[in-house]
């Protein structure tokens, strides 16, 4: 299992990913999931990662190289658009599908596998979207400016509440790793190191990339305060006016 997320503001984007890979109790691995295209200055793009690796690393692959059979010789370095890009990564899934699927089936495995690509190309305006292990894919929207993938159900409340696309891109930095420190505490199947990317509106590159270790004094003490604040604020709640205490 894993998490991954992408918030798009008016101002950037804000990618994260976690980088545990599980395979059963006694198969636990640490494996990059956010990946990033850049030419500085023309284009930045970031993609993240969840399903089986086998296929996740097959379709980053074909995205860095051009697709097995493909002539037109597309990559995320050379499309023209972040929706050819979405559609790209579709068709790589696809193609990675086709040829490996029956086989991983073949072996009781599950070839399904999910993507968040988000970014901009010069000249053209910044984009989120989710794509699926069908190829089919949607875009992030006004009205849900983020993208999870992956265990997504403890990270999304935080999200739900506080992240609107006027949102500044240092809070949303804050409101990833409060999300991911969500799902961290309530599945073991997503664990640290934290892989992020930042990127600025029309800058076209990355603007930070960071690997955010378990150690980390910054992640341990938001982790710790973001805890105990959620703690104070409930013991601060009144209590329902419905509620008696003599029954």
């Amino acid at each position: 299992m894993t998490y991954c997320l992408g918030i798009r503001l008016n101002s950037g984007i804000v990618f994260a990913s976690d980088s545990r890979t599980n395979a059963g109790v006694d198969n636990i691995s640490t494996y990059r999931k956010l990946f990033v295209f850049e030419t500085p200055g023309e284009r930045v793009i970031c993609v993240l990662t969840a399903g089986n690796l086998a296929v996740t690393q097959a379709v980053i692959s074909q995205l860095e190289e051009g697709l097995d059979g493909d002539t037109d010789g597309d990559t995320l370095y050379n499309v023209s658009s972040l929706t050819n890009a979405a559609q790209l990564v579709g068709r790589a899934i696809r193609n990675v599908h086709d040829r490996d699927q029956k086989y991983i089936e073949a072996e009781d495995g599950s070839a399904s596998s999910t993507f968040i690509l988000g970014g901009q190309i010069k000249g053209r305006r910044m984009r989120l979207f989710q794509i699926y292990s069908a190829g089919n894919y949607i875009e992030a929207t006004e009205d849900t400016p983020y993208i999870q993938i992956g265990e997504s159900k403890y990270g999304k409340p935080i999200l739900e509440r506080v992240v609107t696309p006027e949102m500044e891109l240092l809070q949303a930095a804050k409101c990833a790793l409060v999300s991911i420190d969500s799902t961290v505490r309530s599945n073991v199947a997503v664990a640290l190191p934290i892989d992020m990317m930042v990127m600025n509106v029309d800058e076209c590159k990355v603007a930070m990339q960071q690997r955010i270790q378990p150690e980390d004094p910054y992640y341990l003490q938001i982790s710790k305060e973001w805890g105990e604040g959620l703690g104070k604020l409930f013991n601060d709640l009144p209590a329902p006016a419905w509620f008696d205490e003599t029954s």
